[in-house]
């Protein structure tokens, strides 16, 4: 059936590597014929998508600091995704946490809207994007005309779907719409052949890690943005006196009492964050996903501080048996299971969070077994073959 029909699948912009591109290369497989559509794409940066049909609006043509400068550039987006032309399609499924789902389609075409988010900048964390107050005073009325955009073109699919609970109860809260919720998928057979193959390679002399990894570590795995508050974790670690600490012995006899931090990912805080870490802290980026499965074996878990829309990064953290300390709040609070594959804290701040991590040094070595056990089965909630069965009901029901 789905073969017989023209199908577009719409994205925001093309041009990193995460979950959400996860998602697109799992609905590639489920409508192998599809066309895929996007603001702009940079090879380079998606090398993922070499093998996808993509077209591009007339952003692809522009100078790279308009792309980046979403907000200052909001007009053109809006403009790029309406005027995009999907006639001749049966099905549109745009996959959005900000332009995407404003694509206008015809009569007889179905619109399927798979929200990763509302518009994060303009409903959820405003603040954290224009932080000079006066730049943000001067910006207010254009927030709000861009608030009222979002809302009207949120309307336009005849269906949405989100990723969790969280995001459909923002889904309501913030465009009066309901949807059905569809987890992500994590795709089992694909991490299996990863864990399997990874044991076989030096990946220590890898020149990808940049510095020596250390024998004791915590980990986080994140694109490096305001809202993901990667900042609050480096405070932590850069305070140690503020983390209830046990002295750890290593294999030559030396006491290390420091807490060790491996922070990967890359965006638009990068230099920031790295400007304020101490020197018990490393940065890696543009990891395979042997070397992210390496550091998820051997951490001493997964520290994840910001309210998520799903956190796929937790699932990957506890098939591998790395427990997750996580913000009791938004995706976490359903990917990680408290005392099974991880723990939690409810306040977003240091002392909060320097109490998490005390607390697991205490229970930690029950909780890396658990999670050794419960981890796997765990993610088999999150089963690819359910996202793609999921979705398929969902489309051809319309």
């Amino acid at each position: 059936m789905f073969r017989e029909r023209k199908i577009a699948i719409v994205y925001d912009w093309i041009d990193k590597w995460g979950g959400v591109e996860r998602v697109l290369l799992t609905l590639h497989d489920v409508f192998p014929n599809a066309d895929f559509y996007t603001s702009y794409y940079d090879s380079e940066k998606a090398p993922w998508a070499k093998d996808l049909k993509i077209k591009t609006s007339f952003i692809q043509k522009l100078p790279k600091f308009i792309k980046k400068n979403r907000i200052l550039s909001f007009p053109l987006y809006s403009y790029a995704f309406e005027s995009l032309d999907f006639k001749g399609y049966n099905l549109v499924i745009s996959v959005t946490s900000s332009f995407a789902k404003a694509v206008i389609t015809r009569p007889e075409t179905r619109h399927v809207c798979y929200l990763l988010t509302p518009t994060r900048y303009l409903w959820l964390y405003p603040g954290e994007y224009v932080k000079n107050k006066i730049i943000s005073g001067i910006l207010a009325p254009y927030i709000n005309k861009m608030k009222k955009w979002d809302m009207i073109v949120a309307q336009r699919p005849d269906k949405i779907i989100s990723i969790s609970q969280t995001v459909a109860d923002r889904c309501k809260k913030y465009y009066n719409r309901e949807s059905e919720v569809v987890y992500p998928p994590f795709d089992i057979k694909y991490w299996t052949k990863i864990k399997s193959k990874f044991q076989s390679l030096n990946l220590k002399s890898n020149p990808n890690f940049k510095s020596e990894i250390p024998e004791k570590y915590f980990l986080v795995v994140s694109r490096l943005e305001p809202y993901k508050k990667i900042d609050l974790i480096i405070k932590v670690f850069n305070k140690q006196n503020h983390v209830p600490s046990r002295i750890d012995r290593h294999q030559d006899g030396k006491t290390d009492s420091k807490h060790h931090l491996i922070i990967v990912g890359e965006g638009s805080e990068e230099k920031k964050l790295k400007e304020i870490a101490g020197e018990n802290i490393t940065f890696l980026s543009k990891l395979t996903d042997e070397e992210l499965v390496y550091l998820y074996s051997k951490a001493e878990a997964l520290i994840m501080p910001q309210e998520e829309d799903f956190g796929y990064v937790a699932l990957e953290a506890q098939f591998f048996g790395c427990p997750v300390i996580a913000y009791n709040k938004g995706g976490a609070s359903i990917t990680v299971s408290e005392g099974k594959t991880g723990l939690f804290f409810h306040d977003q701040t240091v002392e909060e969070l320097s109490k998490a991590i005390g607390k697991y040094n205490m229970v930690k070595y029950k909780l890396q077994r658990n999670t050794l056990e419960f981890g796997p089965k765990n993610v088999e909630r999150f089963a690819k073959e359910k996202f793609v069965n999921e979705f398929k009901r969902v489309t051809r029901n319309l």
